[in-house]
Order: structure tokens, then sequence, then C-alpha cells
């Protein structure tokens, strides 16, 4: 049955998902809408683009927290819902209220419903859940965005390295969190679509994250 802390925490997770921290930040320090420039999402990435590193990492820091800190919000009330933690149910839920975290990033309630692509927010929730998993996706990541410059591409590739590891390498007992990495990779692609793109046509824009551009 479900509790009023549920749906408490469900909606909590929503509303944290929901701060729209490159809009918010944008629009505080810089007097920017980053939604009105580079690739129109209120994201880390269309951050560092148009507001520089300084921003971008802001924001990226706090979208990861946001989908860790909705995730564990399973821990405050999660043994009156389940009635102990760390059992298939229990990651049921934890996996319920990130991907509600999620949406929220998609579709902020606090913006328009005008969001990001949820990746930062993904690795939080990641992070939150299978943290040996996560540091492979966050290796994974840096080594692709070292190489090419590629924030699109590192995501993808790190998208897809989540249920590899998590099947292969830190093997997980319960079924439904492989499923949900099954589903980040398809979720990553079809927000990652025009980038995909881009990419084909030699158009993506890179972000040159530990150097300057080379003229």
């Amino acid at each position: 049955m479900i509790s009023i802390y549920s749906i408490a925490a469900l909606i909590s997770a929503y509303l944290l998902g929901s701060i729209p921290t490159a809009v918010w930040i944008g629009q505080a320090f810089y007097g920017v809408d980053v939604r009105e420039y580079g690739s129109g999402n209120a994201g880390a990435t269309n951050t560092f683009r148009v507001l520089g590193k300084k921003a971008g990492i802001t924001v990226m820091i706090i979208d990861i927290l946001k989908g860790y800190t909705a995730t564990k919000l399973a821990y405050l009330i999660g043994f009156s819902v389940t009635g102990q933690i760390n059992t298939p149910q229990f990651v049921n839920y934890e996996l319920a209220l990130g991907v509600i975290a999620v949406m929220g990033h998609l579709f902020p309630i606090f913006a328009g419903f005008r969001g990001g692509k949820g990746v930062a927010t993904l690795c939080g929730m990641v992070l939150a859940l299978n943290p040996s998993a996560a540091i492979c996706c966050v290796l994974v990541f840096l080594v692709v965005l070292i190489s090419t410059n590629y924030v699109s591409l590192s995501s993808i590739c790190a998208g897809f390295t989540f249920p590899i590891v998590t099947v292969f390498i830190f093997p997980s007992s319960v079924k439904s969190e492989v499923l949900y990495g099954i589903a980040v990779c398809l979720l990553i692609l079809v927000t990652h679509q025009k980038n995909l793109e881009r990419l084909l046509k030699g158009k993506e824009s890179k972000v040159y994250l530990f150097k300057k551009k080379s003229n």
C-alpha cells in the first residue's frame, strides 16, 4: 500500500530534480538564460559553452547532488515504506525516487518544464545506487572527453558503460537495476539524438574542459 510518506518522498524527489540550476545561476550571476543560447538546454554542458568553466562545474556538481539526494531520500523514510532497507523492494524504491528526480530535471516545474538532458542527475542517481559502477562510468566519461572534447559522446559512452558494469564487473542481484541501466542507455540516446546527428556530420560543438581551445 502506498503511504503518505512514499508520496511525500516522490514529490520531494521531483521538486529536487526540478531545481533549474543552470537557469537560476545564469540569471542570478550572469543575467543570461542559458536556454536562449548554445544548444538551448538547461544543463551543465550548455552552461560550460555559454557561461564558462566556473558556472559549468557548479551546475554539474549541484545537478549530480540533486540525483544523489533524491535517491537517498529512501533512507529517510524507506523503513516505514518497505519494512527494511537494502532489499530488492528497497532498491526499487530508490530507483523510483531517482527516476522521478531525473524527470524533474528534464521537465522542471520551476522553469516552465524546459530542462536539460539529465546526464548529471543520472550520474548522481547511479552514484547513490552503485558507487563502484558510477566510478567506472565517470572514468569512461573523462577518458572520452579528454580524447575527443565531445561531452555528448562522453555521456553516451558512460551511459552504455553502466549496464555492462552492473552485469559483468559489479553484478547486481536486483534485476530492476540492470533493466534501469538499459533504460538509461535508451534515455541518453533519445535526449542526445540531435547531438548524434551533429557528431555524424562533424558539426558537434566541443567543450574544452581541461585545456584552452586552440586557435
